[in-house]
């Protein structure tokens, strides 16, 4: 039996098409069913839900086969033990950095400066800023980002934007694109060698299917 991790929501639905493209069907809704493990028409494949941040995890420790996260939860992960054989180019966005519209983001980040900013995503969120020579003291916040710079928590927020559309709502701006974001398919090391053929053959079905 394999066991593919996906998240419920975006990544669950744009996997999909290439889950359909690979002669894969998955056989429950996940949004009528309560079912944390669904089958697929393929007797040898299961795929379990998961939390987004968790997909990694389950992955790297065997949880699961195989699995699609977001390049932003590899990175907050630390990629060890994972194999990425492939960028599914699904689930796109982008990290950015966001600031209330009136304040002045370029003075603030002067080398040598400190600024406080709030994310989710603080190992992302350091590693810019210390690129940049900016010394940050970093809030980790879980929802509702846009709320600290309007209340004055934070300076800036490290966030992933889509449309950019709840930024404006909230008279934010985005003043710095650090990174591109998509979802990629990770393997368990172990399981590529223990099962290769079957892990082989959905990689390189998965690979067909993407878009270009």
């Amino acid at each position: 039996m394999i066991t593919l991790a996906l998240s419920k929501g975006r990544i669950f639905e744009d996997s999909l098409p290439l889950l359909a493209a690979a002669g894969i069907e998955v056989l429950d809704d996940p949004e009528k069913s309560r079912k944390l493990i669904l089958s697929t028409s393929r007797p040898d494949l299961r795929v379990v839900l998961v939390r987004a941040t968790d997909v990694p995890t389950y992955v790297q420790y065997g949880g699961a086969d195989l699995g699609v996260a977001g390049k932003d939860v590899l990175l907050e992960h630390g990629e060890q033990g994972l194999y990425q054989p492939l960028d599914l180019k699904i689930a796109r966005c982008r990290m950015s950095v966001a600031v209330r519209e009136d304040f002045d983001y370029a003075a603030a980040v002067r080398q040598g400066s400190r600024i406080r900013v709030a994310t989710k995503y603080t190992q992302i969120a350091r590693q810019h800023f210390s690129d940049k020579g900016v010394h940050v003291d970093l809030i980790k916040l879980y929802g509702s980002m846009e709320l600290a710079p309007l209340t004055g928590l934070a300076d800036a927020i490290v966030d992933l934007v889509s449309t950019g559309s709840t930024l404006k709502a909230n008279h934010l701006l985005e003043v710095e694109r650090i990174m591109d974001i998509s979802s990629r398919l990770v393997v368990n090391q172990a399981a590529l060698k223990l099962q290769r053929e079957p892990i082989r053959a959905l990689i390189d079905a998965f690979a067909s299917a993407v878009q270009p």
